[in-house]
């Protein structure tokens, strides 16, 4: 019998999976070293005691499975080429082809060492010579120990920060700053499902919590480079604004399905690109807004400064289009609605672009109109949000839904901890929307404004809000506890997936870097 562990080194992104034999012990080191021009997989195995029969196979295809490369030998690996696209492959055992795949035979005996690199490189350009893997391992772990000895979170839960800082970093487009959501597409959210979307982009929703998650652990420099991105993806006429883009800033991300893939565990359809990139969503405002006060806080300035005119202008935008339905923070693809959570965080761009210009960093001073603007925002939430008869605020303007996104009005400030409608919204949310201990991010179903068949998992980021909303009430026994039922989901190297299935006791969807919370 043969059994397997797995685990990132402490304070990297090297991960070691230890084989245990009847006839030995294997450990295989994967890991790729950051800032190389050409990126690069490495694999090293070490036999730690007795001998181990091992296999290789190794099944390269270009353009989501559907091209097969031309195949070439080096003396020492491989190169695989089909149109733009390139790899070197690297092994330091003789390899054989077999029904278009590449395959490997050896016994590595207690002591010995064997090794593997993959690289991607442009088929127009030389093919890149391999790295000695074993320095590069060397370079990968003092690169990241650096790296986390920049941190300066000292609180509670400190492994559990230190991983997700370090998912945060490894999901960071150095080139430019920007994070993507995750770096997988279509995993499904219910098993068999068509809710399988492609999340290998920036959201703009997604600033305040990376600027905070940084900020708060002393890398100033991350932060700096997110609102540098930021400022460049948004760049042009408001109108325009999207609500996310390619890492690189790219705007088209036009959704396709790949037919010729089956899906994970048959689910289909395979997506590539999110048609939500042209979607009107409202709250991103005021996540952006959020996002430029949280960072002019922490001494973080944009380029060019707050007075080169695009936040005024992004504002004059906002008061065109406040009163408009949007397809809101869960990127419905129903009717547009008045979301409540929209309109709540419209709320949160004028109340930051009020703070700021009273801080004297804004080219135009309309604080008083904003304010106002504020005023009148707030004052249409109480009274079309809240329902009477469920007694909280609910999805949308004459809805009798509820939303989990309503948790983030304890987070955003919306109202004082002490108004009972918070509270009774939250006691709704708790009743309603949680199963298993787990929220649900809203109500699925026929009657339900998504727009989509099917249901899915519960959504492991809104019960993080929960526990917020719980530590924002002033009970925080409750929020801990929900926060260690959560901890205690992490897979065997640390990492949550967006959603969960209560009843099957698995992860479901894309695993994102967006669960988190501020208890």
């Amino acid at each position: 019998m043969t059994s397997t562990t797995r685990r990132y080194e402490t304070d990297t992104l090297v991960l070691r999976t230890d084989f245990e034999t009847p006839t030995g012990r294997v450990a295989l080191f994967d890991f790729m070293v950051p800032g190389t021009p050409d990126p690069t997989i490495h694999r090293i195995v070490e036999c730690r005691g007795g001998h181990v029969e091992m296999g290789m196979d190794l099944a390269v295809r270009f353009d989501y499975g559907s091209i097969v490369p031309w195949v070439t030998s080096t003396g020492d690996g491989l190169t695989m080429v089909a149109g733009p696209d390139a790899l070197r492959f690297h092994s330091s055992v003789p390899l054989e082809g077999h029904d278009l795949r590449t395959t490997a035979e050896f016994r590595i005996q207690e002591g010995a060492r064997r090794t593997f690199s993959l690289t991607y490189y442009d088929s127009a350009t030389e093919e890149p010579h391999p790295l000695d893997s074993f320095a590069t391992r060397e370079r990968t772990r003092r690169w990241w120990t650096d790296w986390v000895g920049r941190c300066t979170y000292t609180g509670e839960w400190r492994d559990e920060v230190v991983r997700s800082l370090i998912t945060l970093k490894a999901l960071t487009y150095d080139p430019t700053g920007a994070v993507c959501a995750a770096a997988t597409t279509s995993l499904p959210e219910e098993i068999g499902g068509v809710r399988n979307w492609d999340y290998r982009y920036s959201w703009l929703r997604d600033a305040t919590m990376t600027l905070q998650a940084f900020l708060v652990t002393g890398y100033q420099e991350e932060a700096a480079a997110w609102s540098r991105w930021l400022r460049r993806a948004v760049a042009g006429d408001p109108e325009d604004f999207q609500i996310m883009y390619g890492v690189e800033g790219r705007r088209r991300l036009t959704e396709l399905t790949v037919d010729w893939l089956a899906g994970y565990e048959g689910s289909a359809p395979v997506r590539i690109g999110n048609s939500a990139s042209r979607q009107f969503q409202l709250d991103v405002y005021g996540e952006v807004m959020d996002a430029i006060l949280t960072g002019a806080r922490n001494g973080i300035r944009p380029p060019g400064g707050y007075r080169d005119g695009i936040i005024t202008e992004m504002l004059l935008r906002l008061e065109e289009v406040w009163t408009e339905p949007d397809e809101g923070i869960w990127e419905v693809r129903g009717p547009r609605r008045h979301f409540t959570h929209s309109k709540v965080m419209a709320w949160v761009a004028f109340d930051r672009a009020v703070r700021l210009a009273e801080a004297g960093l804004l080219e135009h001073d309309d604080s008083e109109r904003w304010a106002e603007l504020r005023d009148t925002i707030h004052a249409q939430v109480c009274e079309r949000g809240w329902n009477p008869e469920v007694g909280a605020f609910t999805q949308y303007y004459g809805s009798d839904c509820l939303d989990a996104s309503l948790l983030m009005m304890c987070q955003v400030g919306f109202m004082p901890a002490d108004d009972q409608r918070l509270a009774a919204t939250v006691e709704a949310i708790r009743r309603e929307l949680v199963t298993d201990g787990f929220v649900r991010r809203y109500q699925t179903g026929p009657n339900d404004a998504d727009g989509l068949p099917g249901g899915e998992g519960a959504f492991l980021l809104t019960t993080f809000w929960l526990a917020d909303a719980l530590d924002f009430l002033g009970r925080r026994d409750e929020a801990e506890e929900i926060f260690d039922r959560l901890r205690g989901l992490a897979n065997d190297v640390g990492l949550l997936s967006e959603e969960y299935d209560t009843r099957a006791g698995r992860m479901l969807g894309n695993f994102l870097r967006r669960s988190h919370t501020s208890v």
